[in-house]
């Protein structure tokens, strides 16, 4: 799995927890199980504010783009951050994580 990040001034928090090729956002699950390789799911046919860039599977990997709520003066590693490979079951750690108040 391939998580990239887009990041974005906003108050509001993400959490983003991860089991097999589904992915709970916020406490709302969303299964990408079933899209099959080579497929293309748009954003928009995604019913989640945080998904914001088309999902897809490409040599048997789900990748993906989430917004990520930044402060306005986050720093670099939030500002700028790098994309997220492979992450394990359960909670995945984003950049904001190690910033106090993000």
């Amino acid at each position: 799995m391939k998580i990239n990040l887009s990041p974005q001034v906003r108050l509001d928090a993400l959490e983003v927890l991860k089991a097999g090729d589904t992915l709970t956002i916020n406490g709302e699950p969303f299964d990408f199980t079933q899209l099959p390789e080579g497929a293309v799911l748009p954003a928009a046919a995604v019913d989640c504010e945080f998904i914001i860039g088309d999902v897809r599977r490409q040599g048997g990997e789900l990748q993906l783009t989430l917004l990520l709520p930044i402060t306005w003066d986050a720093p670099e590693s939030c500002a700028f951050p790098e994309p997220i490979l492979n992450p394990a079951d359960g909670r995945v750690s984003l950049p904001t994580d190690e910033v106090p108040n993000a």
